[in-house]
């Protein structure tokens, strides 16, 4: 025999479980029989499973409804396949292919009984998270298209969600004046910062390449989150107490406060790649851009309403790239921004220059993002589209006409898998496939 002593004893209790639940002397007496030649492991039942489905039975459902899954996911991986297989590197830097939107959406996901307010993509896995108006954050399996699971703790709605840089953790913010930091392996809240006097709009960890280079075994933490497993010490949120605060994640002290602007922050956005550059922008239509944890850097002005979304290029988290090309360089100095006056703006952060503003939209944009390959901006509306715009040409190259049925809140795409997210207030996401 092939199996271990557990793997037998376990085997045995389920067989002796199971003639036991079946009606009958010939059962009782193989039952009986069974547990004279293994008493240890038959005692470890009551014999009884009156009301219960006997463990032997679960398993044996389980195995057909887990081998349709694995054929069903074998078909997607086929389909897949094809629909990728003709797909090329096609521009000049960063190797990265023309990915770009169409309808009709992939999956649809309901669950929420309010309107999406945010989404984010895990780093790694086909997963992707969600809050709502109705305070509670759900976790989908984006290329499958199923429900996972159902955080709770927020008492008002979550207003921004996001990873660690290595998918550690997940941090939520909700106009409840709290911070939550949640164990993505567990599930279970860690911890609760306050320090906000007013709605908490959104919330982004800092990557740093030094804790990654650093190595170093976990250490004990008041948050359970130590720094070097989740690829971040810090994390930042804005408020509309017109103040932006970074936390350190061990800790959950807010170690600075930023009170650069006049009015409600409402937006966030990190270079993923090394978490050196940062910005924030709300309702007094500035855009602050830091270098560091203390240092601003420039301010952009140009937006003539409150600015809602910014972005820097998606690229994944703590990439360190030995030898890049002036493209790379360049589409890391981009920063996109979108804004109630129904403009996305494209601007050079080193120069602290607006590059281009795209003018399609015919209502409040709300989300923003900057493609991996540095050649597009895809955004999404009040117009319930969703736009994609060619940077180099300066005009809307596509257009996903009522991508939703109502104002579409927010949009992210992972840095390497071809999907795209979108939320909305008509209380779905839909994931978009790439061409």
């Amino acid at each position: 025999m092939v199996l271990t002593d557990r793997q037998r004893t376990d085997l045995h209790a389920g067989i002796y479980e199971y003639l036991r639940s079946r009606s009958g002397e010939a059962f009782q007496k193989a039952a009986d029989a069974l547990a004279e030649g293994d008493p240890e492991a038959c005692g470890k039942t009551n014999g009884s499973s009156t009301g219960k489905i006997p463990l032997l039975e679960k398993k044996w459902i389980a195995i057909p409804r887990l081998q349709k899954k694995v054929l069903e996911l074998e078909r997607q991986a086929a389909e897949s396949v094809k629909i990728h297989a003709h797909r090329v590197v096609t521009d000049a830097g960063g190797g990265q292919r023309r990915l770009l939107p169409r309808f009709p959406p992939t999956h649809t996901l309901k669950g929420h009984s309010m309107g999406v307010t945010a989404i984010a993509l895990h780093p790694d896995y086909t997963v992707v998270v969600s809050g709502s108006e109705d305070g509670t954050i759900k976790i989908w399996d984006h290329e499958s298209g199923e429900y996972m699971k159902t955080l709770k703790g927020h008492t008002n709605t979550v207003n921004s969600v996001c990873f660690t840089p290595k998918g550690s953790h997940l941090a939520s913010c909700s106009t409840d004046l709290s911070i939550k930091l949640w164990d993505f392996t567990t599930h279970a809240c860690l911890r609760t910062l306050r320090g906000h006097d007013h709605t908490i709009s959104c919330v982004r960890f800092l990557p740093s390449l030094d804790l990654t280079a650093a190595g170093g075994s976990p250490s004990s933490t008041t948050t359970g989150i130590e720094a070097t497993m989740a690829g971040c010490k810090h994390l930042i949120s804005a408020s509309r107490d017109n103040t932006v605060k970074v936390w350190d994640v061990e800790t959950g002290f807010c170690d600075h406060t930023f009170s650069n602007h006049t009015n409600w922050v409402r937006c966030l956005a990190v270079r993923q790649s090394d978490g050196a550059l940062w910005a924030s922008a709300g309702n007094d239509q500035v855009i602050c851009v830091y270098d560091g944890l203390k240092t601003l850097s420039v301010e952009l002005r140009g937006h003539e309403h409150v600015i809602e979304s910014l972005a820097f290029v998606t690229e994944e988290p703590l990439k360190v790239v030995a030898r890049e090309n002036k493209h790379t360089e360049s589409i890391r100095d981009y920063l996109a921004s979108a804004s109630r006056d129904r403009t996305v703006r494209l601007w050079k952060v080193s120069e602290g220059s607006c590059l281009a503003v795209f003018k399609a939209h015919e209502n409040w944009v709300q989300s923003v993002l900057i493609h991996p390959n540095g050649n597009y901006l895809i955004s999404c509306s009040d117009d319930k589209t969703i736009r994609v715009f060619d940077i180099k040409a300066e005009r809307c190259l596509r257009t996903i006409e009522k991508a939703h049925d109502h104002f579409i809140s927010s949009i992210d795409m992972h840095h390497k898998f071809p999907v795209l997210v979108s939320a909305s207030v008509d209380q779905t996401i839909k994931c978009w496939q790439l061409d």
